[in-house]
């Protein structure tokens, strides 16, 4: 299905980076508790993950992400989900992060 142009500018996609991560042990599947900052415009978000088969919390701090921001949050048992992290499914069904290739600002939105 294509989509116009303005469809797909209405996608809030920025760049965050994991200030804090911890296990999410009341998650259904195994996950992660995320705070993710986007700078000043946006500041900390949090965002519930299945990432836990490629990363550990210790090593997903201070790490650059691509998330989107401008979903409807999501009450996810006891912890409250405000964007989206993006990844892709590597051939094993894991999640590999989306991330920069370089280094930018927290809060610089995809275009």
């Amino acid at each position: 299905m294509l989509i116009s142009w303005e469809d797909f500018q209405q996608v809030d996609l920025r760049v965050g980076r994991i200030v804090r991560a911890e296990p999410f042990p009341e998650a259904r599947k195994p996950a992660y508790r995320l705070w993710i900052d986007f700078g000043p415009e946006l500041g900390v978000k949090t965002s519930s993950a299945q990432i836990t088969d490629l990363y550990r919390p210790e090593e997903l701090v201070g790490r650059l992400v691509v998330c989107v921001v401008n979903l409807p949050p999501k009450q996810i048992g006891p912890f409250r989900s405000e964007c989206l992290l993006t990844g892709f499914p590597d051939e094993a069904g894991r999640v590999v992060l989306c991330v920069p290739e370089r280094p930018v600002p927290p809060g610089s939105r995809l275009f």
